[in-house]
């Protein structure tokens, strides 16, 4: 599937010099969104998968219909202070300060085999914090699947040299 004609770019945002890949395009079109959730599927319908953890928050948007699909359990991966109950979390950097992801306690069981889903790969340091966040519950990663990848910006790299596989649809050269 060629998701990239689906994208909108839009220039200088949300600073100058960056390319922004916007996905609500994509999304809004419904043969477009039905493809690449379908082609997510087809991938890992053969696959077990236990939970599909998804980064807030276009990554739900991606992930809650896979997990629903693949009759697999959904864990959102929130922003700091978003969970209700009890939580783990990670922070991590940002271009210019830091962030933090957490997750539920019990949202996840040792040995589970987990997909972990987002919108895009970029820099790889969103990902790295929910990856950590998993494997600190005991979750297997059996993959990080996106819509689009970035790989200018080394994160496929950064997570494959962690040991962590990757899949994406679409990518875009550049920032």
């Amino acid at each position: 599937m060629h998701i990239e004609s689906r994208i909108r770019t839009i220039p200088h945002y949300p600073r100058d010099g960056i390319m922004f890949r916007d996905i609500t395009t994509l999304l809004q079109d419904a043969d477009g969104f039905r493809l690449m959730i379908g082609a997510l599927v087809e991938r890992y319908r053969h696959v077990r998968i236990d939970k599909v953890a998804a980064i807030e928050a276009r990554g739900f948007i991606l992930g809650a219909p896979l997990a629903w699909a693949l009759g697999a359990g959904f864990v959102p991966v929130r922003k700091r202070g978003k969970l209700p109950s009890a939580v783990i979390g990670r922070d991590y950097a940002l271009e210019y300060g830091s962030d933090r992801l957490e997750i539920h306690v019990d949202a996840i069981a040792p040995g589970e085999q987990v997909l972990l889903v987002d919108d895009l790969i970029a820099t790889g340091g969103t990902a790295e914090a929910a990856i950590a966040l998993v494997q600190e519950l005991g979750g297997q990663i059996v993959e990080l699947a996106a819509a689009i990848n970035l790989p200018d910006l080394g994160g496929t790299r950064r997570l494959e040299a962690l040991g962590i596989s990757t899949f994406w649809l679409g990518e875009f050269a550049g920032h």
